[in-house]
């Protein structure tokens, strides 16, 4: 078994906390997207979308999806439970995680990569080029602040994102209040829910991983 990782992006972080989280250890492999290496064509053999994480099982098989290679580790170890026990808590982690991707991560993503000078032309991840709008990093910084609020809202109401446990919605999340921080946004006063949550799990040792 194999991870292909890179220690500063946020996306092959979430499973990096959910495996620490779980306690499993596994063979990594770096790859340098600040460089490109991601688009080169021995990465490309590996993934062809270009993108980290990827998980390669010991038959060869590889998992490129952020929650599919979760899902593996999940079954595979099911203690502790991260992506809910029983029909209704799985749904509602399930429907928790989409949100926090749709409402959340993406919308940082949109200001970040349609901003950021280093990424002109690279506005989306992936294997092909596409030119930067600028709307859309606006739009995503006002979206990320739509987020912040309904999240302090939900948090004022829950210990968890989910409910009552950690789970992977709290990972989605913690990941993008953190990569909001790159476009400097930031929990504020006024969201004292949000900030409480924050702290809280950032304390976790695996959110150090």
């Amino acid at each position: 078994m194999k991870f292909y990782d890179c220690a500063t992006a946020p996306s092959p972080r979430r499973v990096r906390i959910f495996l620490a989280e779980k306690g499993i250890s596994v063979p990594t492999v770096q790859v340098d997207l600040r460089n490109g290496e991601q688009l080169g064509a021995a990465f490309r053999a590996i993934n062809p979308e270009a993108t980290v994480p990827v998980l390669e099982l010991d038959d060869g098989t590889r998992l490129t999806d952020i929650v599919g290679i979760c899902r593996y580790f999940e079954e595979t170890h099911p203690e502790p439970p991260l992506m809910g026990r029983g029909p209704v808590d799985k749904a509602l982690v399930d429907s928790w995680l989409r949100w926090c991707d749709r409402e959340g991560f993406y919308a940082a993503m949109d200001a970040f990569r349609n901003a950021s000078a280093g990424l002109k032309g690279r506005a989306l991840p992936g294997p092909d080029d596409f030119p930067q709008i600028p709307e859309l990093a606006e739009r995503g910084r006002a979206r990320v602040g739509s987020f912040f609020s309904r999240l302090n809202e939900r948090l004022g109401a829950s210990q968890f994102i989910a409910g009552s446990a950690y789970s992977i919605a709290d990972i989605a999340a913690l990941v993008t209040v953190d990569f909001c921080g790159w476009i400097k946004l930031k929990p504020t006063e006024a969201q004292p829910h949000l900030q409480r949550w924050h702290a809280a799990v950032s304390a976790r040792l695996s959110a150090k991983a």
